[in-house]
């Protein structure tokens, strides 16, 4: 039998075929992270300062700007710490939380946005019962419930992955611990752990995403019933924000995750743009054509006298 030492420690080789680049791909994300966490803040600032906004649509934003604040967090700091020069080691307990916090933050991300579908599936549909059914008891349960299942997915990926033996070489050829690339570090035979992973991440998004789809399916039809064309303009505009993020969430998750042959370099760039772009564009695609968030925001920032009169 061989002599096989447990890891305790990984070493993130970074994002693959960048070498040489890391002065300049500091200053790029350091610039991504700092402009998401300004405007997801700000976001949470305009919202929570007007009780014109305190409404369910509204509610579910701040806690999607709450999460597209810690979501980037996982592995931000880190990787900007060792492309500064410093150590590129993680302990094994920090390469857990990273994979755990990751995984919750994004699952409950994706349940969050099946949750803001079925909001605008009732004010579009049902707009006279709108007030009784997205009650605040229904709302506190809904935005609950999408952390505890959250919670639970990110439990059960992070337990496959780590119940496996790490007895070998320690060098994770990413940024930060990720399913895929753990499991090429694994002593074990890790098939049918593929298997069961690859069906567990592509299952709950693609369960999301078709109830995403039905709640705007039974939208469309509604706004193609109403007969001014200025009503349905003002339909669909409170809807395409929504629509935006969806497909800015959706789209990397695809290519990460359910493509049959992986490519190193490929799912590293569309990561980042996932892990950092996204939640930067969040705010802006939220507040841009929104007149009520602009307004709020406008007067929050005279308060705080960060803009003048």
């Amino acid at each position: 039998m061989m002599n096989r030492s447990v890891v305790t420690e990984f070493v993130l080789l970074g994002i693959p075929n960048t070498e040489g680049l890391e002065t300049m791909l500091f200053v790029l994300f350091l610039s991504f992270y700092i402009f998401t966490l300004m405007g997801n803040l700000l976001i949470l600032l305009a919202i929570i300062s007007s009780t014109r906004l305190h409404t369910p649509m509204y509610f579910f934003l701040c806690k999607l700007s709450i999460f597209d604040i810690f979501f980037p967090s996982v592995s931000s700091p880190k990787m900007l710490f060792y492309l500064s020069g410093n150590s590129r080691t993680i302990s094994y307990g920090g390469c857990v939380s990273q994979l755990f916090f990751y995984h919750f933050l994004g699952c409950t991300e994706c349940f969050l946005y099946t949750v803001m579908a079925y909001d605008r599936f009732v004010a579009i549909c049902f707009p006279l019962r709108y007030t009784i059914i997205m009650s605040h008891r229904v709302c506190a349960i809904l935005a609950a419930g999408t952390s505890f299942f959250g919670c639970i997915q990110a439990t059960f990926l992070t337990t496959l992955t780590f119940q496996l033996p790490y007895c070998g070489p320690n060098e994770v050829d990413y940024y930060f611990c990720d399913i895929p690339v753990m499991l090429k570090l694994a002593c074990a035979d890790t098939s049918a752990l593929e298997t069961v992973g690859f069906i567990s991440v592509g299952l709950m998004p693609l369960s999301c995403f078709l109830l995403i789809l039905t709640s705007y399916s039974c939208i469309v039809c509604s706004i193609l019933q109403i007969r001014s064309a200025e009503g349905q303009r003002r339909a669909f505009s409170t809807c395409s924000a929504h629509l935006t993020a969806i497909l800015l969430f959706y789209m990397p998750v695809v290519l990460i995750y359910l493509r049959p042959t992986p490519s190193p370099w490929l799912d590293a760039t569309v990561q980042v743009l996932n892990n950092l772009v996204t939640p930067m564009l969040n705010p802006l695609i939220y507040s841009l054509r929104n007149k009520e968030v602009k307004s709020s925001l406008r007067k929050a920032l005279h308060l705080t006298g960060f803009l003048p009169e």
